[in-house]
């Protein structure tokens, strides 16, 4: 086909067709679906151009898929929490632990093993200063990868 044969039959009005600088614009009025169509010397040849609203419709699907699994695994997983008390706890202090007891006749020190909630802020701490060292360490690594 010629431009100055002007346009070929539309097949009943699906395709819309634009002149542009090196070709033809194609639009499928029934899909939507965009193709960019130009004369070589293999004859004219039509490519899809590429639908970004259709990717990101997709991504949008998937997430929301996504999401939709993790608050299944998270309503899973709080109702399967332990210990939990409706009522508040008693104000004490926290740092006032009891003093160690000395066993009758054996004068041996007992010392009291610390509580879950002690162990769940060790570990939370040991976490946090973990993340930071790694942090810390690829920090060091990009600016001497970035020296060198």
């Amino acid at each position: 086909m010629r431009a100055e044969e002007g346009l070929p039959d539309n097949e009943n009005g699906r395709y819309t067709l634009s002149l542009v600088t090196g070709g033809v614009m194609r639009l499928d009025t029934r899909t939507g679906a965009v193709s960019s169509c130009t004369n070589s010397e293999q004859g004219w040849a039509c490519y899809v151009v590429p639908d970004e609203r259709a990717a990101f419709d997709a991504e949008i699907g998937r997430l929301q898929a996504e999401n939709q699994k993790l608050k299944a695994r998270l309503a899973e997983h709080d109702s399967t929490v332990t210990g939990k008390i409706d009522e508040p706890l008693p104000k004490s202090d926290p740092l006032n632990k009891a003093e160690p007891k000395v066993a009758d006749g054996a004068r041996k020190i007992e010392i009291p093993l610390p509580s879950d909630q002690d162990v769940d802020r060790v570990m939370s701490f040991l976490e946090r200063a973990w993340r930071r060292l790694m942090e810390m360490a690829n920090r060091v690594q990009k600016d001497v990868s970035g020296k060198i």
